[in-house]
């Protein structure tokens, strides 16, 4: 629309796959990366920004032991002086300062269970640490652990109940037998409450990882052979291509600053967690504008261009009640960005960013322009002076776009059926201009050849002007309903007036029915393409 609507502004379609360098100067290679987490239990991965808060009573493990040689060593120390291992002096303090007075709970006489170190802990962890050293169990690990108690009362804890264990230490034995511990006794040391942490899964409560960088690039490779020269990625963005091709379009458009270089296409994400419908997939539409401009212009043209993207919503048919321009925070912005806005809509399940609007000042140019070691600066005439232009970024996600005008369209209503009687109707309510299919026709019977015959001429007629759907399955009143549901905002039906044979005034008129009002008119065949072209517009 954009580009064919305004004189100062151009389209191009860029490569998908470019040399790497490019990749390299804009700093994606090295930087384009979401900080990543796993959960220790489940190994799902999530974003670490967008781990949301939590408070609560967290329980921290600082190993354990397998149960069977636990309770051997339990029993053992109930006759010390007959036990071979109880009875060594250099090792009799360690084992009763982790056996003797626990606190704790087990599964039957011999199964897993916990210990708190309660007292001591230090202690306590040097004697383990001494007793694993000499093999006195047959599995162990010192790994630490933890985990919140996302089931449970914040007032207090519990350990175990008639219900069983705590879900923190049920979650802890998991750990450790996904690290070689059978029926783990696990050794926990006292429960305290955080406030505000990321560091535990949603979910379930488990511990995350420490975030670690994940680049967002699809890796692949150019030519006969896979090695460190033919590598390159798949475009994450469509902006760098423009970028590049900044100068060639420049000196074949012959456009003064300011001027736009437009273009929509395909980008591609590792998404490390596909979630959100259309907000986080990993195979994307974008459309991106790039509109240069002096230094001067820039925070001026960020403003002028929200509200040209606002209106361009507006103007497709969503209202600007459900629109909201939010001004992203000096800690949220790119380090190159002076001005940041987004843009958000009211969906049905919260509100959503549609598209960002981003003054980038000069760095894009500046980074490729010093890689390349060619110039990419302006020359302007009225000044004769050579600069580097700015850039205001309109960049937006059509998946995104277009599900908002679904959610927009979406309605339900009454309506009669071929009986007379009323039945819920599904319609998408989509502006004309936005609507796949402009128009369907209909002959009346599908049986009557001079009526289908008719119905395909005035197809050919529309066809060179709109996307035209012909239909002649089905009762007339279920064909409406059908283009209701996709939005189709006029339906034009080939019936015997349309013949002349009831009434000769009426021959080569047709009846044209609008989606939302269901409204019905007679109209001359050949008026169909000014009047349907009227009302599209």
């Amino acid at each position: 629309m954009i580009v064919h609507e305004r004189d100062d502004i151009v389209g191009m379609d860029g490569s998908i796959l470019m040399n790497r360098a490019v990749w390299q100067a804009s700093g994606h290679e090295d930087t384009f990366s979401d900080p990543m987490v796993d959960c220790l239990i489940t190994g799902k991965r999530f974003r670490a920004d967008q781990v949301e808060p939590q408070s609560g009573w967290i329980a921290e493990f600082v190993g354990a032991v397998d149960a069977l040689s636990f309770h051997n060593l339990t029993r053992e120390g109930q006759t010390p002086e007959r036990s071979s291992i109880w009875s060594r002096t250099d090792i009799a303090p360690a084992l009763r300062m982790v056996f003797e007075n626990q606190s704790g709970g087990f599964k039957g006489e011999a199964g897993s269970g916990y210990v708190e170190f309660g007292d001591a802990p230090e202690a306590k962890l040097d004697s383990l640490r001494m007793l694993i050293d000499q093999n006195l169990f047959s599995s162990t690990s010192l790994q630490p652990f933890s985990a919140l108690d996302i089931a449970g009362d914040l007032k207090s804890f519990v350990a175990a109940s008639n219900r069983g264990f705590n879900h923190t230490i049920k979650l802890a034995q998991e750990f450790y037998e996904k690290r070689g511990v059978p029926s783990p006794v696990v050794f926990m040391l006292g429960p305290k409450t955080i406030e505000n942490t990321r560091r535990y899964n949603p979910e379930n409560g488990a511990l995350l990882t420490e975030p670690r960088a994940f680049n967002l690039m699809f890796k692949t490779y150019v030519g006969a052979t896979e090695d460190e020269s033919s590598v390159t990625y798949l475009r994450p963005e469509t902006a760098q291509s423009i970028f590049v091709q900044f100068k060639n379009i420049l000196e074949i458009s012959r456009k003064k600053l300011p001027f736009g270089i437009a273009q929509i296409g395909k980008a591609f994400r590792n998404e490390i967690n596909p979630r959100n419908f259309t907000f986080r997939s990993r195979e994307f539409e974008q459309m991106e504008l790039e509109y240069f401009c002096q230094a001067e212009e820039g925070m001026k043209l960020l403003d002028y261009w929200l509200e040209e993207r606002l209106k361009f919503y507006e103007n497709i048919g969503i209202p600007r009640g459900k629109l909201h321009a939010r001004e992203v925070p000096d800690e949220e912005r790119a380090f190159y960005s002076k001005g940041t806005y987004d843009i958000e809509y009211d969906f049905p399940f919260g509100r959503q960013e549609l598209e960002g609007v981003a003054y980038r000042t000069d760095y894009d140019l500046s980074q490729h322009q010093k890689a390349s070691g060619k110039s990419l600066e302006y020359f302007d005439e009225a000044t004769k002076q050579k600069f580097i232009p700015h850039v205001v970024e309109p960049s937006a996600g059509v998946d995104r776009t277009v599900l908002a005008l679904i959610c927009e369209a979406y309605s339900e209503d009454e309506a009669p059926d071929e009986k007379g009687k009323m039945e819920m109707r599904i319609v998408l309510r989509f502006h004309p201009r936005m609507a796949p299919i402009k128009c369907a026709v209909f002959p009346l019977l599908k049986n009557k050849e001079p009526l289908v015959t008719k119905a395909k001429e005035i197809v050919a007629l529309l066809r060179p002007h709109m996307y035209v759907f012909y239909d002649e399955t089905g009762a007339i009143g279920r064909r409406y309903r059908r283009q209701d549901e996709i939005g189709t905002p006029f339906g034009v039906t080939v019936d015997f007036e349309t013949l002349g044979e009831k009434d000769a005034a009426l021959r080569d008129t047709v009846t044209l029915r609008e989606r939302d009002s269901m409204k019905q008119e007679r109209v001359p065949v050949k008026d169909l393409p000014r009047i349907l072209l009227s009302r599209v517009s």
